[in-house]
């Protein structure tokens, strides 16, 4: 087996599916685009959902990447051998191209070749859809695995919940999944030892999903007129397992940070569980914060959304470096560590780096006050205590409002003659953590944005608000972020001020005549630099390669953009702005209705 590290991996990877007839595809922004499902990009075919749907992409039908990606509903189990918040995606693509025989052929080839990953055949584990009332068992699948060499016993037949891909939310696009795994050697835990084990003698490592039915309003399934593959390939727990490392932070990802924790500590790795834990937190949220703040649209810290999930990342990390004994103002040697170790893979991080820097010393000096507040808030508490026990609740909100870890709440609780209530408290963070991960699943329910007939002029009006704005606020305002639901658009935009009344009432009158003009919705593709060439606003380009899509309306709005649009403004109704107000430093937020 070969033993490669993660640049190895992505290349080979690319290189295997470009071979194959993929286009290679940049990575998409952090952010994702119009999306109300989710915070952040958390899997390879949210920037693709589009094209997933039936629109064409500008690359063609099969498409190879590597997306960066940030899933943050497990936060608190991050130091664990596997958790990580930012990870990379290596995702090939077929868009009402190939199927199932292709999809698992090149799947067998790339892990087993000795060419490539050179997995012993023998060492590969495989899940199927195992059939239920509403799709027949994945039979189809299974007798690709063995023509390939697979044993029959290397085939486990699972449910839904095991291999099975959406719809997104109650109706659209889902279908059966394969899954391989690698097996470790370790001895089976019982005669139903498989892959749904979470014993640890299979890991996963790949997963292709075969997008070929569409639920319907009543529940029953029909077969898609577009069928895709949507694959899946984590690229931290790869090398970690081809290369048999007992975690992710022991590959070359990693190794470079660990060690740079170890000279800002004076500690070492795997001393001890908690200095082990703590600079695998440190590591992860520092990684995950700089992608954050390098990302091509960027976010900051702040107490809202994305910005609120960054806040909290660097935070955390500060907690636990000061338990390292480590020196504020330290942090951004790590971030650059980052920087330079991804620059040839991710160029805005080099492009970003005095925001990283400067962002996170800011945000550094805004916690120091806060834990000094909370220091005042606990010496409140100890006046305040009736007995010689800080109860759960108490010990949470100096947690959750002061950023005080319990372990710093127990350390002054002592030096006092004090104790704390940790079941109470205990009970109080898992009651956080149950609500954080609803809220997490809420937001993605399994990745495709709803792509309706509503979002979709919503989606048109964003493009309409932003040539409004550029032409009440000036060239300053660019498109920092959008969600958007059936409901309402928001629309983040950088501008260093709160608009006045006047502003927002033109820039509303703009977008509104726009409307009223009745002008065709137009599409072409070209180059990136004919698009600039043309005046066209070039905010995701990085996501879609060398051809774009442009969109053009009238002589009033020309942008970049995968899209959907409606035909035409006069189908969007009146547009009006609801609120204006500061979505983090230097970045403005507007909220608004089509009636």
């Amino acid at each position: 087996m070969k033993k490669i590290n993660s640049k190895e991996l992505r290349s080979l990877y690319l290189n295997f599916f470009n071979e194959k007839g993929h286009a290679i595809i940049r990575s998409a922004s952090l952010i994702p685009e119009n999306d109300p499902t989710v915070l952040f990009t958390t899997a390879g075919m949210h920037p693709l959902t589009p094209y997933l749907l039936g629109q064409k992409h500008p690359a063609g039908n099969r498409l190879t990447d590597v997306q960066k990606c940030v899933r943050t509903g497990d936060i608190d189990e991050v130091g664990d051998a596997s958790h990580c918040t930012f990870f990379e995606m290596l995702g090939n693509w077929s868009l009402g191209d190939y199927f199932k025989k292709e999809a698992i052929t090149w799947s067998f080839e790339f892990l087993t070749s000795e060419k490539y990953l050179n997995i012993p055949v023998e060492r590969l584990a495989v899940s199927v859809f195992a059939g239920d009332e509403d799709a027949p068992r994945d039979d189809e699948s299974a007798q690709i695995w063995m023509s390939c060499g697979l044993k029959p016993e290397q085939i486990y037949y699972l449910p839904k919940k095991n291999n099975w891909w959406g719809p997104a939310g109650v109706t659209g696009p889902c279908g059966p999944d394969t899954e391989m795994f690698f097996d470790t050697g370790k001895p089976a835990c019982g005669d139903n030892c498989g892959p749904q084990c979470d014993c640890g003698k299979y890991l996963e490592i790949w997963n292709d999903v075969f997008m070929q039915y569409n639920k319907k309003e009543d529940g029953t399934f029909e077969p898609l007129k577009q069928k895709n593959v949507d694959t899946g390939m984590g690229l931290e727990r790869t090398v970690c397992v081809i290369n048999g490392l007992k975690s992710v932070y022991e590959t070359d990802v990693f190794a470079g940070a660990i060690e740079c924790i170890e000279n800002l500590s004076g500690k070492k790795y795997g001393e001890s569980d908690d200095v082990t834990k703590a600079m695998r937190i440190i590591a992860d949220h520092v990684r995950t914060a700089t992608f954050m703040l390098g990302d091509q649209i960027g976010v900051t810290p702040s107490n809202v959304d994305q910005g609120y999930v960054l806040r909290r990342l660097i935070r955390r990390a500060i907690r636990f470096m000061r338990q390292l004994g480590i020196q504020k103002g330290e942090m951004v040697k790590l971030a650059m560590h980052y920087v330079d170790f991804y620059q040839e893979v991710y160029t805005e991080l080099v492009d970003n780096r005095q925001k990283i820097h400067d962002e996170l010393n800011k945000e550094e000096d805004k916690f120091s006050k806060a834990l000094d507040q909370g220091i005042k808030e606990f010496e409140r508490v100890v006046a305040r205590l009736n007995g010689t026990v800080i109860d759960g609740q108490t010990a949470f909100r100096l947690y959750d409002t002061f950023g005080f870890p319990i372990e710093m709440t127990t350390e002054f609780a002592a030096e006092k003659g004090l104790t704390v209530d940790i079941e109470g408290f205990q009970a109080k963070f898992a009651e956080h953590q149950k609500k954080s991960q609803l809220g997490s699943e809420q937001r993605f329910k399994g990745g495709l944005a709803d792509h309706s007939e509503k979002t979709t002029k919503l989606h048109t009006a964003t493009h309409l608000l932003q040539a409004a704005l550029r032409k009440v606020l000036g060239d300053e305002v660019a498109q920092k972020g959008s969600n958007i639901t059936e409901e309402r658009l928001r629309f983040d935009f950088s501008f260093s001020r709160p608009m006045t009344k006047e502003e927002v009432a033109e820039a509303q009158r703009l977008v509104n005549e726009a409307i009223q003009a009745k002008m065709p919705i137009s599409c072409a593709e070209m180059t990136v630099e004919q698009a600039k060439e043309q005046g066209a606003i070039g905010l995701f380009g990085d996501k879609y390669g060398e051809i774009v899509k442009v969109y053009t309306m009238g002589d009033f709005s020309k942008e970049i953009c995968g899209g959907p649009h409606a035909e035409n403004t006069g189908d969007l109704g009146t547009f009006v702005i609801t609120k204006e107000q500061s979505s983090s430093s230097g970045v403005r937020r507007i909220k608004a209705e089509l009636r």
